[in-house]
């Protein structure tokens, strides 16, 4: 298992310290969420953003976007340094275009599910996808409480997975904790997205250290 901090939750004044000391934790990549205040109410921001967390580390950046027709800008959040891009479907006219245009560049592209998408929704996009985020909370902000089933949701997508033939890494955005990694790592989830938990911790590193003992036992 893999720990994404995400960068919603960090201190944006300290922003470069609060990636280095999380990298130096044994953080694998960094979430970065944003959100256009239409598709979800809170409003974040945008490619410049991006360009300077690349700037700050190597660490693979995943970048979420929660925005409406996200289409047109998977080249600008590319160009600022993205080396994943994950959308809504249904804030797509054309998922299948999207998916393969963010592959084109050379990076992962991945869907994300809200709690209530159904997973047949996404289901004839799977050979075209390379992760797929079950949000076990409502997109839009952060420090929500977890979504119960979120575990199952991703068990049934790991078999629609398998039944397609697919390679897929699976992730899990929202309400994560320490007290809750042996429970995604039995649920076959391969990276934890983790914001509130981990920046708002007194000791960030020691979140991750314990999220990844937790998920070794």
């Amino acid at each position: 298992m893999r720990i994404a901090p995400s960068i919603l939750s960090a201190d944006f004044s300290q922003l470069g310290s609060e990636i280095e000391r999380v990298e130096a934790a044994g953080a694998s990549q960094l979430h970065l969420d944003v959100m256009d205040g239409h598709y979800v109410p809170n409003l974040t921001f945008g490619p410049m953003i991006v360009e300077a967390v690349r700037r700050t580390t190597k660490l693979p950046l995943d970048v979420h976007l929660m925005i409406e027709n996200a289409e047109r800008w998977v080249d600008a959040y590319v160009d600022a340094g993205a080396d994943m891009v994950a959308v809504h479907p249904e804030t797509l006219y054309h998922p299948h275009l999207t998916l393969t245009s963010i592959r084109k560049r050379g990076k992962q592209a991945g869907i994300a599910l809200n709690p209530g998408t159904s997973l047949s929704a996404i289901e004839e996009l799977l050979p075209f996808v390379d992760y797929a985020i079950i949000m076990s909370v409502n997109p839009g902000w952060g420090g929500q409480k977890f979504i119960e089933g979120s575990f199952e949701r991703a068990r049934r997508l790991r078999q629609l997975a398998l039944d397609a033939g697919t390679s897929l890494t699976i992730e899990i955005d929202g309400g994560m904790n320490v007290e809750r990694i042996s429970e995604a790592s039995e649920a076959g989830i391969d990276v934890v997205i983790a914001g509130s938990a981990v920046f708002k911790a007194d000791d960030p590193a020691a979140v991750i250290a314990d999220m990844l003992q937790a998920a070794s036992v």
